[in-house]
Formats: structure tokens, C-alpha cells, sequence
């Protein structure tokens, strides 16, 4: 709620520059900056902003800018790397080091640069609290500050990522995780993704978006019956089908392999022979598949063994497996 307030809070200022014939320019932070209320270190402290925070520059005074910024405030808890931070609007002055804005000579290249450098540490056992949210905002803003930068794409597509994989990370520790449809056990937000989807439709980084979509229709918890394996073997076929020039495909293909390897034990179960005989078919059938058209994937070798188990008939799923 505080990022929408902010954002109307910018479009008030930005319509009161256009009648007073000014105008502001905006700049994302690559290091924490603290704020001050006048110019000068030994003023007041305001508080704090973020790595990838967005500030709005209002004038700039020597080394010192102006500006208007929404505040670091974390929410009490465990989640750290969220990037939906309670925080609070104000105005005051921070040095303009590390204010890096779509004017700024390779701007997209030091934000990107950060972004990683983020992420890297965030992957670190003691690396920097709130590092993975400082990666989600500083991808964001290569992609919007420099949108046709070569890296706008791919870092549109990390930042959402990054926030998928957080609230997938949360989302897994709830105990609705293991009901058996989606939509009982929460769902990711898909904003991120359908906007590479939509802004870069032609890349493989919009591939990629679209496969972990796939996510939010997938079960909880399978509950050892063949609705949702089927299902969910379906949705990965038809994205291989859609989308045969992804990085994705031959993961796809093999989860889909996998999951009619695992009806063979589902539909003996249920005492559905014929079911189980035509699963054995079409797990052995999407392994050549993979085979045939990814030859050099990863998932190739994965495929082999699949097949091997499936043409030996050994179980891949339930209590039988070996």
C-alpha cells in the first residue's frame, strides 16, 4: 500500500513540475544512503534508504541532491528479503554517490553489476541481510530506467524471478503447501513474469517466465491419486509443444515423462490396467522424445535412466518404488 501511496505522491509532484515548468529526474540507490535534513553530514538524520529504492531529485546543491524517497522499514519477522517494505515518504538531502539515473554513463551496466553483486550476496551463509529484495529492486530498475538496454530483458526477467522464488519459498512453509489443488495453498504473484512475457515476447527470458508459471497450477500434494499427476502432465507437454525453442522444453518433457511414469503405479491402484498400460507408453514415448530432440540437454541423460526404469518396469513412484 505505501509503494501505490508513494507512486501517487510522485504523479502529484510530477503534474506540479509540468504547471511550475520544472522537472524532476529519477534515480535508484546502489548503496544505502542516509538522509539527511539539510546538506550537510552533521544535520539531522531522517533515516535510511535501500539498495534499489527510488528517490525523486528535486534540486541538487554541490555534492548534496534534494530529494523525495520512500524509507527502509522492515517488517517485523523472519522475512528479510521481502520487497514489499513498510516504510514512509519523506524529503530531505543524501549525497549523490551512488544515485545512478537513465542519464548516468552506463548506468544499466553498474545497476545490473549491483544486482548481481546482490544476489551473490545473499546466496552467502552470512552475506547481507536483505540482500535478495535489494536484487529484486535493482533488476527492476535496469529494466525500467534503460528498457532498451541489452541487459533490460534478462534483468526484467531476474527481478521477477527473484520475488517468485521468495514467495515460493514462503508459501512452501505454510501448511496449506500440501492440499491438493493450487489454488488452497496460495498463489505466486504472476505480475512479474506476464510482463516479460509482454514486453520481451520473443526471447528466451519470456520462455522461462512462461515455464515457471506453470507453478500456480500445479498440486500440493498429489495425494497419491491421478488427477492432478495427469494434469500436470498435460500442462508440460503443451508448454513443450508451445514453446519447443525454450531452455525449458527438455525439463518439460522430462517432468511430463516423469509424472506418466508415476500413473503407471497411480492407475494400478485404481485398478485401471489399460490406463496403466498406456501411461508405460507414453512415459517411454516423451523419454525418445527427449532423446531425439535435445540430444545435448541435461536432461538427456535423466531421460535414459527414465526409460531404462519404465522399459524394466520398476517403479518410479509409491511405496513399490526400488
Amino acid at each position: 500500500m505505501h509503494q501505490v501511496l508513494f507512486s501517487l505522491f510522485l504523479s502529484f509532484l510530477l503534474l506540479g513540475s509540468f504547471a511550475s515548468g520544472a522537472t524532476f529526474e529519477r534515480g535508484a540507490l546502489i548503496r544505502e544512503a542516509t538522509i539527511y535534513v539539510s546538506p550537510d553530514a552533521k544535520s539531522a538524520k531522517l533515516g535510511l534508504i535501500a539498495r534499489g529504492f527510488e528517490v525523486v531529485v528535486i534540486e541538487s546543491s554541490r555534492d548534496w541532491l534534494h530529494v523525495t524517497a520512500d524509507l527502509a522499514e522492515p517488517k517485523k519477522g523472519n522475512d528479510d528479503d521481502q520487497e514489499d517494505i513498510e516504510g514512509k515518504t519523506i524529503t530531505g538531502w543524501i549525497l549523490g554517490k551512488g544515485v545512478i539515473r537513465a542519464t548516468t554513463p552506463n548506468g544499466d551496466r553498474i545497476l545490473y553489476g549491483e544486482a548481481i553483486d546482490s544476489e551473490d550476496q545473499a546466496s552467502r551463509r552470512r552475506g547481507r541481510k536483505g540482500a535478495a529484495g535489494d536484487a529484486m529492486r535493482l533488476y527492476a530498475r535496469v529494466a525500467e530506467y534503460f528498457p532498451s538496454s541489452p541487459l533490460a530483458a534478462e534483468a526484467l526477467y531476474r527481478s521477477a524471478d527473484d520475488r517468485w522464488q521468495i514467495e515460493k519459498d514462503r508459501i512452501a512453509a505454510r501448511p496449506s503447501a500440501h492440499e491438493q489443488e493450487a489454488y488452497l495453498r496460495g498463489q505466486m504473484d504472476e505480475h512479474g513474469f506476464k510482463e516479460v512475457i509482454k514486453k520481451f515476447p520473443a526471447t528466451k527470458w519470456a520462455d522461462l517466465a512462461a515455464f515457471h508459471l506453470l507453478d500456480n497450477k500445479l498440486c500440493g500434494d498429489w495425494q497419491g491419486t491421478s488427477k492432478c499427476p495427469n494434469k500436470e502432465a498435460d500442462l508440460y507437454e503443451k508448454y513443450a509443444a508451445d514453446r519447443p525453442q525454450s531452455p525449458s522444453a527438455p525439463e518439460a518433457l522430462y517432468n511430463a515423462a516423469w509424472r506418466r511414469s508415476a500413473l503407471i503405479e497411480i492407475y494400478k491402484t485404481e485398478a485401471q490396467p489399460k490406463k496403466s498400460a498406456e501411461s508405460k507408453t507414453a512415459a517411454a514415448d516423451l523419454c525418445r522424445r527427449i532423446l531425439d530432440k535435445y540430444p545435448q540437454s541435461d536432461y538427456a541423460d535423466r531421460a535414459q535412466r527414465l526409460l531404462y526404469l519404465v522399459e524394466q518396469e520398476i517403479p518410479t513412484y509409491g511405496n513399490a518404488e526400488e
